[in-house]
């Protein structure tokens, strides 16, 4: 490399900056960023400055910044251990004594709508967890988080960026450059701020915990659109039965109502044993339009489930279907699957994780913050020679600053970003407390349905018996009407209220695989 005669030193704060030298920067110093080659050569004074002396001394202030840099204050992050119980209170370890039991291995969860046997449901409720908008809200929300730490990542790494001027200057008879001229300026400058105390890894940390947040949130949606699905598709068809158990009563009671007439003609029994009878048809009828809207009102909720217009799929669902059937038993597995499996109980882990790391990012402005800055320029007032070698100019240096007088408001902020972590920790708590009273109350509810339902199966086969003998010593003259009448009655009653436990069995399982986390695989 040539000798340029004369160069021209300055000192400026701690900063040495060399016009008229060869002086190199260049955009990357070792493995972060930076790479010195030549430095100075001659000086005013007479003396030579070797390129190897000054790279040494560079590299060994490096080297002091990057033992700093291997610190990170504030606390680190332990998964919190809540109290389980050691089994579930409505769940047995004898498969044969109820539905719901209990295992020591993980239940299987994914796809547990399949369970149900039903081509029509597992189609809803995969289309569903494709197209649903709050899905695509959560995997918005997902991508965001992983764009936020790379926007907080980029504090690892130096900044370098170029720039470029001209001006045309003036300057009167009595200045240093009298006349006009031209000045042509271009450059890089680069800074980076070592994370010395860690700060801004602290601030990487909680960004990382909460990507993995909201992918936990995303799965917690994947888990509620599945059960929403599940919920309304099993109360469209619980309507729907519900419907052709009133039409078979309607026909039944207009049959009688008929006899009765026939009898009044002929005088065997009174207008008061017509009326009942009419009154009877009258009510079952009117209970028929309900039911039809409650059904209709389903499918508007499936269609706008799946990301359609509400009366998108009337033709499809408006067929009358009988329930899905309900799987012999269901293994629960353990409470302590519970905290691995519910997402909503991962997301409020992530979220205290990311609290925590920010106590971290609050303590590290306690301390000084190291930077090193350089810059490479050219200026000259001849564009065809802006990029010759007497034309550059460079500087390098370190830098620091300490906050000494902040008003406490650095204390201040600490305390802020701890209580945020305490309520982390709470929301926390909570969130674990309330998964375990989901899975009770599911568990409790599904049982005690499930034996409602079977006494409610005898009822339907002793009011269909007494309906028979009922009318059939109605029409040999050796019973009263009233008498038909409240057996037809119970019958409706009885056929009715099995076909809603039937409906309230199946919501009860869907409620307790959602409790259990359902719905989501890695």
């Amino acid at each position: 490399m040539s000798e340029v005669q004369s160069p021209r030193f300055e000192v400026r704060g701690p900063r040495l900056e060399v016009r008229g030298s060869q002086f190199k920067v260049a955009a990357a110093l070792s493995d972060f960023g930076f790479r010195i080659s030549d430095f100075f050569r001659t000086s005013d004074f007479g003396f030579r400055t070797s390129s190897a002396l000054a790279r040494a001394f560079c590299c060994a202030c490096l080297a002091s910044l990057l033992l700093l840099s291997g610190c990170k204050v504030g606390p680190n992050f332990t998964a919190p251990k809540p109290e389980l119980p050691a089994g579930w209170a409505g769940a047995t370890n004898a498969p044969s004594a109820r539905t719901v039991v209990s295992t020591g291995q993980p239940a299987g969860l994914a796809n547990w709508w399949t369970n149900f046997n039903d081509p029509k449901l597992t189609g809803l409720v995969t289309e569903a967890l494709r197209t649903n908008l709050d899905v695509q809200l959560a995997e918005a929300v997902l991508r965001q988080a992983r764009a936020s730490r790379g926007v907080v990542a980029g504090g690892l790494w130096p900044g370098v960026t170029a720039s470029g001027s001209y001006a045309r200057n003036h300057g009167g008879s009595g200045t240093a450059q009298p006349g006009s001229h031209n000045l042509f300026q271009a450059g890089l400058d680069a800074a980076w701020e070592l994370d010395a105390f860690g700060g801004v890894r602290r601030n990487v940390e909680s960004a990382g915990a909460g990507i993995r947040a909201a992918q936990d949130d995303l799965r917690d949606a994947q888990v509620s659109v599945a059960a929403e699905v599940a919920l309304n598709y099993v109360q469209l068809r619980g309507f729907q039965q519900q419907i052709v158990v009133a039409q078979s009563n309607l026909k039944a009671q207009r049959h009688t109502a008929e006899i009765t007439r026939q009898k009044f003609a002929a005088g065997f029994v009174s207008d008061l044993d017509v009326a009942n009878a009419d009154a009877l048809v009258a009510s079952t009828e009117a209970a028929i339009p309900v039911l039809e809207t409650s059904a209709q009102q389903s499918i508007y909720a499936l269609s706008v489930l799946l990301a359609r217009l509400p009366a998108s799929l009337l033709q499809d669902l408006s067929e009358t279907q009988p329930l899905p059937v309900n799987p012999p038993e269901v293994p629960v597995g353990l409470p302590s699957d519970l905290l691995r499996r519910r997402p909503d109980v991962r997301a409020a882990e992530g979220r205290l994780h990311a609290a925590t790391a920010q106590v971290g990012v609050a303590v590290a402005d306690f301390f000084p913050k190291f930077s090193l800055t350089g810059s490479l320029g050219y200026q000259s007032s001849l564009v065809r020679d802006l990029f010759a070698g007497a034309n550059r100019f460079t500087s390098l240096g370190p830098a620091v600053s300490w906050p000494i007088f902040q008003g406490g408001s650095i204390a201040a902020n600490v305390r802020v970003q701890k209580a945020l972590r305490d309520q982390a920790g709470i929301t926390y708590q909570k969130t674990v407390l309330t998964a375990l009273q989901d899975v009770e109350n599911a568990l409790i509810a599904l049982g005690k349905e499930w034996e409602h339902r079977k006494f409610l199966a005898d009822s339907v086969v002793a009011n269909r018996k007494a309906v028979d003998l009922s009318t059939k010593l109605y029409g040999e003259g050796l019973t009263e009407f009233l008498t038909v009448l409240d057996a037809e009655r119970s019958l409706y009653v009885a056929e009715n209220a099995l076909i809603q436990s039937t409906s309230s069995t199946a919501t009860d399982l869907i409620a307790l695989y959602k409790a259990l986390g359902g719905g989501w695989e890695n």
